[in-house]
């Protein structure tokens, strides 16, 4: 990012405002870019709310990006979390970057929001407001240099600003209209309208409205609402829910008595891949708690049956047996890859710390050893615990990471040896080191990597290096070999998996969607309280979700539940078919000290479900019809009740507690007392039809709510741009 921003215009600016300064801190101070200089930098005289600086620009432009320098060691004044915020004019702006800066020496880069509505628009003024400084609550904030960057050619510039004064102007008439039609002024509703020919929001939403809100046709209304429904209308709020995981046990079909002759045994440190096109899945190796394992089996998930196609694999041609090693498959052309393992320090000698590469053919049934050592073809020396990922477009397999094993002495006693990021091209036989271990890509075991074919990007996530436990998120282009720092995972966020190791994450390149399932932390001395999470990345977003926590422990909790959900671990495997959006589970270690042995052999499918579109329509239907039962209520009892046993009856959930109980309370609404009676009370009647156009209009907005936001009238009310004075 900060090398696209390389390519735009500086743009000068001025210091038009400031909330505070101190000593000969001045804001001016920042034009210049002096790192050795500790008192070349603003400083505000003051950490107390609002603190900020106001730039002016020269002119009107669209800023890309803005660049702090900073003092040339670590400092306690330099800004944690800040936010910056742009506009035409220094009243009226909005939030364009929420970031903060790295305590050091190192000039950091950030894009800003520069887009609207699916418009790019322009800026005069650019707010910087700190919100907390790297040292205690006592220091004030200090900004030493700042940069912006962006476009200022007037030919491109002018037409954004002039797309951004019709925009607000039209904005401005339609808050007008909101008002009009919110205090029932419809002929200045009308006849603004009428003059601008600007529309409040969508056709359909126009309708609802007239339907519900002004003439109370609630069967009209739900006719509007299945017309949206079908047009998809409801599919954005839809996606923007949270998905509600669902466990369900694979049970294996018994083919005799003997278990392990028609399913595979516990184990942890296996590998997984998946068949899309027919929906075969493919498990290799993995130790049992006492020894590494060579059978090779195959799940067939439209039968349920497991098949072993090798108890052992080496006595046909293929891999010994091993465990951390990592298995890809292309399923255009049938072949399943198989590179790395550990061994034991005890067991290892120069001539079995080859890294030996396998290919599986699945329709021959039969295994090629491709190479006895890659890294004798240029690619990587004997790894474990590593990545590896397949472009099945291009045939070519990236392994990034792990670590090297060597013969000298235990892992703890010797320093680790990390393995770069190896490309290699199936049809050519052909090994490629892209980039060795060094600080811009550091290698690490533990991690996760993922290949989103559409985007071309590697993404690398989390991960342990030696005693260090990394929480960082990156990408790396194939094509161009870019690399883009998502976040560098030096702040704490609950909102993002914690730093760890052993987690298993799948991608859906059709949905932009990464999933993570953890496995350790960086608290690796407590296994015996494995917890597992289950995290969504929404790519488009740049937003994690937490859908499923699994933090349950106690024997008597997993004896009643074990038919429900999977019990926590690590080491174990998860796979994803993204076309019919299944993932699976098998095996890991559930880290009992008490029986340190102890593998698991269960099998589970994940489903992640939202709600669906005729639910969400289901859920409108119940609020029209409640709405309308509570109207009949006030003055048709009788009639009332019917509809309560048929209509609105028929639409309920029975199954949710909640609305259950919603709706049996709602029977009670038919005994008033006398003195509560407003029929033949002219005055009356007057306001309980105010009333009603109140609680429908509230109605009208929950609806409203289902849409997306571009259809729908816009935020805020007029009265609250108004100055009170």
């Amino acid at each position: 990012m900060a090398d696209k921003c390389e390519e735009k215009d500086i743009l000068k600016y001025t210091i038009s405002k400031w909330s505070s300064f101190s000593y000969n801190y001045v804001p001016e101070n920042i034009y210049s870019d002096n790192p050795k200089d500790q008192s070349s930098r603003w400083s505000s005289d003051s950490n107390h709310p609002p603190q900020f600086l106001m730039l002016k620009l020269e002119k009107p432009a669209i800023v890309d990006c803005i660049t702090f320098g900073k003092y040339e060691k670590a400092h306690v004044c330099n800004l944690k979390k800040f936010k910056v915020f742009g506009g035409l004019n220094d009243e009226h702006m909005i939030e364009l970057l929420e970031g903060g800066l790295k305590n050091d020496h190192v000039p950091e880069t950030f894009p800003l929001k520069k887009e609207l509505h699916e418009n790019v628009f322009p800026c005069r003024y650019i707010k910087i407001v700190p919100l907390q400084a790297w040292g205690p609550s006592c220091f004030n904030f200090s900004i030493w240099y700042v940069k912006l960057r962006g476009e200022s050619d007037w030919d491109v510039v002018q037409p954004c600003l002039q797309w951004l004064v019709t925009f607000r102007e039209k904005e401005a008439i339609r808050l007008c209209l909101k008002h009009f039609r919110q205090r029932q002024y419809t002929e200045a509703y009308e006849a603004l309208q009428k003059k601008t020919k600007v529309s409040l929001e969508h056709p359909i939403l126009t309708e609802l409205h007239s339907m519900l809100v002004k003439h109370g046709d609630f069967e009209k209304s739900e006719d509007l609402l299945w017309q949206a429904a079908e047009e998809g209308l409801f599919d954005q709020y839809i996606c923007d829910q949270d998905y509600k995981p669902k466990w369900t046990p694979i049970e294996p079909i018994p083919k005799g008595d003997n278990p392990s002759a028609y399913q595979p045994g516990m184990r942890g440190g296996h590998q997984m891949c998946l068949d899309l096109q027919n929906e075969n899945l493919y498990l290799f190796g993995g130790w049992d708690g006492n020894k590494d394992l060579a059978d090779f089996w195959v799940f067939s998930v439209p039968s349920k049956e497991w098949t072993c196609l090798s108890q052992n694999t080496e006595t046909d041609g293929g891999p010994n047996a091993r465990s951390c090693h990592k298995m890809c498959l292309d399923y255009e052309r049938k072949q399943i890859f198989i590179l790395g393992r550990y061994l034991d320090s005890s067991v290892r000698t120069s001539d079995n710390l080859k890294s030996d590469f396998y290919m599986y053919d699945i329709n021959s049934d039969k295994w090629t050893l491709i190479t006895e050592d890659t890294h004798t073809m240029g690619g990587p020396r004997l790894i474990y615990d590593h990545q590896m990922v397949i472009d099945i477009e291009k045939q070519t397999l990236y392994v990034f990471g792990g670590r090297v094993l060597n013969s000298i002495g235990s892992d703890r006693g010797s320093e680790h040896l990390f393995s770069g990021l190896y490309a290699y091209h199936i049809p050519t036989n052909t090994w490629s080191c892209i980039k060795e271990d060094c600080p811009t890509l550091r290698s690490r075991i533990g991690h996760s990597m993922l290949f989103h074919s559409k985007r071309r990007l590697l993404y690398v996530f989390a991960g342990q290096r030696a005693k260090e436990y990394l929480n960082d998120f990156f990408t790396y282009n194939v094509d161009t070999g870019q690399i883009d720092i998502i976040t560098d995972g030096a702040k704490k966020d609950s909102g993002v998996p914690s730093a760890g190791f052993t987690q298993r994450a799948t991608i859906d390149p059709n949905k932009d969607e990464i999933h993570v399932l953890s496995g350790l932390n960086k608290e690796k001395e407590k296994r015996e309280n494995v917890k597992n999470s289950f995290w969504v990345y929404n790519i488009k977003k740049n937003r994690w979700s937490c859908v499923y926590r699994n933090e349950n422990s106690g024997q008597q909790y997993w004896t009643k539940m074990q038919n429900v959900e999977p019990v926590p671990r690590f080491a174990h495997q998860l796979v994803y078919d993204h076309i019919r959006k299944v993932h699976y589970l098998f095996g890991g270690n559930p880290g009992k000290e008490s029986l340190p042995k102890i593998r698991l052999d269960d099998f589970w499918v994940l489903k992640l479900c939202r709600l669906s579109s005729e639910h969400l329509l289901r859920q409108c239907k119940y609020l029209l019809r409640k709405y309308k039962f509570q109207e009949l209520a006030e003055h048709n009892p009788h009639t009332a009740m019917l509809y309560l046993q048929n209509d609105l009856a028929s639409i309920v959930d029975h199954k949710n507690k909640k609305e259950r109980e919603e709706f049996e309370s709602l029977a009670t609404t038919l005994f008033q007392s006398p003195e509560d009676e407003i029929e033949g009370n002219e005055e009356a009647i007057l306001v309980d039809t105010s009333e009603h156009h109140m609680a429908r209009t509230e109605l009208f907005d929950q609806l409203v709510a289902f849409f997306p936001e571009h259809m729908s009238q816009p935020k805020g009310n007029l009265v609250d741009l108004i100055p009170l004075t």
